[in-house]
């Protein structure tokens, strides 16, 4: 043979020799992972289901695993800002955000224009949690059922006002597809988080919210809230008592919040797979489970694969309901 006949041989040996460390280093990066501290971003204040979650596994890793978890809060734009920070970091499985329902799925229909795609610029490796929300009110508001709320707020349109966690969150889609079910004027007060939303609730601020039952149910518990209604499809165990709002006054009406765990796009799957195993673990744990059960939330463990079938079609439920609602952010 010639040595042109022996160019193509040679030229894909280069190729192969020079594709065998890359593959290498991925392996073994994979195999080692993790060799040193974790960020975790979370979208939201101190306080709030997706902090309190992201500090729980944050400090499971570090049990299990050695290195330590830093959980960065970092607010704003409905959860945009810390979701474009992990889209655009390392593929490399040490930059992680405490995605969302509004982060992962309302977002991307709310506002015109989004800083990331949730589908292209993310490795989803675990759905945390899916909670219920309440209906509670400001003791103040004379309205004992979601009948007489919408009641109410007939006769008195554009006064009644329900705070939320921010644009784009859970709690502000549940306001809108209640007004817009229920055919209410009420006034959007969007807050920097559930927690500073609570807590002007609390103060009589505003007078209603549509929150995450973790976060609200100790104050109605203690008195502070006057809760109506959960917003999911049935009852809770936590709440027995109290209808949903479909069985209450609108057939059909559903919000179920949600937290999962993701990674830039491209991260090994060797990685993501390691993620999704230690998050299983975690969240199936008596303790955890106990406080699942307690605040009204549920874990029901899903592959990655699984997960992202989930956020796609999370992004069309409520790509419709915005339409209808004719909500928009910007």
């Amino acid at each position: 043979m010639s040595w042109r006949g022996q160019i193509p041989a040679l030229v894909a040996a280069a190729l192969l020799g020079a594709a065998q460390p890359a593959a290498a280093q991925v392996s073994a990066s994979s195999a080692g992972y993790p060799g040193k501290p974790i960020r975790f971003i979370v979208p939201f204040p101190v306080g709030g289901i997706a902090d309190i979650f992201a500090r729980v596994i944050g400090q499971k890793f570090n049990d299990a695993w050695g290195q330590p978890v830093i959980v960065e809060n970092r607010t704003g734009a409905g959860g945009n800002i810390a979701a474009e920070i992990v889209a655009k970091s390392a593929p490399d499985g040490y930059t992680l955000v405490m995605g969302s329902i509004g982060t992962h799925a309302v977002n991307v229909s709310l506002f015109s224009k989004l800083p990331y795609d949730p589908v292209k610029d993310f490795a989803p490796a675990a759905l945390v949690i899916e909670a219920d929300g309440l209906l509670v009110l400001h003791p103040s508001v004379p309205a004992k059922s979601v009948k007489e709320l919408i009641a109410l707020a007939r006769t008195r349109p554009g006064q009644l006002s329900y705070a939320s966690a921010g644009n784009g969150t859970a709690s502000h889609l549940s306001g809108e597809l209640f007004k817009s079910m229920a055919k209410v004027d009420m006034v959007h007060v969007p807050y920097k988080g559930n927690v500073p939303a609570i807590t002007d609730l609390i103060g009589g601020q505003t007078s209603l919210l549509f929150a995450t039952m973790p976060t609200v149910l100790p104050h109605v518990q203690a008195g502070r809230l006057k809760a109506l209604a959960v917003t999911g499809s049935r009852r809770s165990p936590a709440t027995p008592e109290l209808p949903t709002i479909a069985e209450a006054a609108l057939p059909g009406y559903e919000v179920t919040n949600w937290i999962g765990v993701f990674a830039p796009a491209a991260t090994p799957r060797e990685i993501i797979g390691k993620l999704n195993g230690e998050i299983i673990r975690i969240m199936q744990l008596p303790e955890i489970q106990a406080r699942l059960a307690n605040e009204g939330a549920k874990f029901v463990p899903k592959t990655p694969d699984e997960f992202s079938a989930f956020v796609k079609s999370e992004i069309a439920k409520w790509a419709k309901v915005i339409k209808e609602s004719g909500a928009r952010v910007d």
